[in-house]
């Protein structure tokens, strides 16, 4: 008697918090800024939970998140309150954060993604504010005793949680899912959104459950996840983990686990059995806050271009593929670093289509590439977008070959001198000199006898070849179509 294998298919919803791009915190007039500061020198009062101190709505904030709400689809509520969450844990002064329960800024959302092939809309359940917490800093003495440090900078800093709807069904899914969210908080200019700093977070909820039913089993929460990547492969292990427990005929619990990137593992942090009583009740100082139509249609005059809209008007207005389209749009500074290329000096007699294709190939190439292999952001790097522009001029009127191109490309973007100058430096200026190439065509092939008879004898290889040998001896200066031309003539004795 065989046992039926039964198939499970993985749920996933994604909680995301994102530090808003605030100057001041949300409840107080400290500096948010705390990056790169010293412990506990961006405080007062209020973000240290002292006994009698008064918070005050910070307006700035709420706007980001309706803002953020409105990019997200999200209806903005007419009226919003505040709610104290209460628990207690060494990071939270007060004993409770102020965050928001029955009555969130913005509900029911949804994100547009695609991935395994597919698209879908991702519902989003609410996008709600609250402050964040201090931070807590373990170490371990010289005795060997461990201890912990708190700092405070980061408490009360502005907040926004997005909470994703359990309709994702695999780690390819939240990982685009995510990696959409982040483009979008940063085409709004809400967030920074940098994971390593802490200010794009995600938590996840996995679950399993039989194909065909909509019971779920044990959720699993996933913590301590600081990058794409890692989203991905956590949700991987976790999923594959729980089918494997119960085919080993163990039972899943419900608990918070943390993902350690060096093992490449989930380990059990806490049970969560049972839900957490956080005894919610309204914020007693803090009024709850009517958002009229009005403020919402001025907010929703401020958002800018969003990226799918943008992806959509490259392919229209420069003619550019999906795939380029998608890429260059993928980050607000590569966009605006594309569109600054394909305004600025334009060479004659090459349309805008044309210029823009080849615009993207440089970014998606050389300019990718070296960003990739320094740790460089697009916006920092020393080539402007009209250094790139006399570097497509150059190779568009043959001043400089394919190759050579790229030799001044790497030394622009390492020591920002312009194209020109380091052509001349380098003596890289094409050869388009018939009579000078027909000496080098000469010598080629009398250096290569071997080639000459393969390609009399019917070898295209051979003439390849042979072209390569020319850009070698002229350092890839030889012009590649009289470079061609000149081989055939001599090789067929024209």
């Amino acid at each position: 008697m065989t046992t039926k294998t039964i198939a499970y298919e993985t749920v996933i919803g994604l909680e995301v918090h994102a530090q808003l791009s605030t100057k001041s915190k949300m409840f107080c007039s400290c500096s948010a800024d705390y990056a790169n500061t010293a412990p506990n020198t961006h405080v007062c009062p209020v973000c240290l939970g002292m006994p009698g101190v008064l918070p005050v709505i910070n307006k700035r904030a709420v706007e980001l998140t309706m803002m953020t709400a409105l990019a997200l689809n999200c209806t903005i509520n007419e009226y919003t309150k505040f709610d104290r969450k209460n628990y207690c844990y060494p990071d939270l002064m007060k004993g409770y954060q102020i965050s928001q329960f029955d009555t969130p800024i913005s509900v029911r959302g949804f994100l547009n993604i695609e991935a395994d092939g597919q698209k879908k809309k991702a519902g989003i359940t609410r996008v709600h504010l609250e402050e964040d917490v201090a931070k807590l800093i373990h170490r371990v003495g010289f005795d060997g005793v461990s201890y912990s440090l708190m700092d405070v900078n980061r408490s009360g800093v502005p907040l926004m949680e997005i909470v994703g709807e359990p309709d994702l069904r695999s780690p390819e899914e939240a990982r685009q899912y995510l990696m959409k969210l982040h483009t979008i908080l940063q085409y709004v200019g809400v967030s920074t959104a940098n994971m390593e700093e802490g200010s794009f977070r995600c938590d996840a909820n996995i679950s399993i459950r039989p194909v065909g039913t909509t019971q779920l089993l044990a959720k699993v929460e996933v913590k301590n996840m600081n990058s794409f990547r890692a989203v991905f492969r956590a949700l991987e292990y976790e999923a594959n983990r729980q089918r494997e427990t119960l085919e080993n005929g163990e039972r899943l619990v419900q608990e918070t686990r943390g993902w350690v990137e060096e093992e490449g593992k989930t380990v059990s942090q806490r049970s969560k059995e049972f839900a957490h009583d956080y005894r919610y009740f309204p914020e007693p100082d803090l009024p709850p806050m009517n958002i009229s139509r009005q403020w919402v249609e001025k907010i929703s005059a401020e958002l800018p271009e969003l990226p799918e809209t943008r992806r959509d008007r490259f392919m229209s207005e420069y003619g550019l593929p999906l795939y380029d389209a998608n890429l260059l749009t993928a980050t607000k500074t590569m966009a605006e670093f594309f569109e600054a290329c394909a305004e600025t000096g334009k060479p004659e007699n090459l349309s805008l289509l044309l210029r823009a294709k080849q615009i993207s190939n440089w970014l998606l190439g050389e300019f990718s590439r070296l960003c990739n292999a320094t740790a460089t952001e697009v916006d920092k790097t020393k080539i402007t977008p009209e250094m790139l522009g006399e570097l497509i001029g150059l190779t568009q009127k043959g001043a400089i070959s394919g190759p050579a191109a790229k030799q001044v490309f790497e030394t622009m973007f390492f020591t920002g001198k312009s194209a020109n100058t380091i052509v001349i430096e380098s003596g890289l200026s094409q050869i388009s000199s018939t009579c000078e190439l027909e000496n080098i065509a000469a010598k080629i092939i009398a250096d290569n006898p071997q080639a000459v008879k393969d390609y009399k004898a019917g070898k295209e290889t051979a003439l390849k070849f042979l072209i390569g040998q020319m850009m070698r001896v002229s350092k890839g200066r030889a012009n590649p179509q009289i470079t061609t031309e000149l081989l055939k003539n001599k090789l067929e004795g024209k």
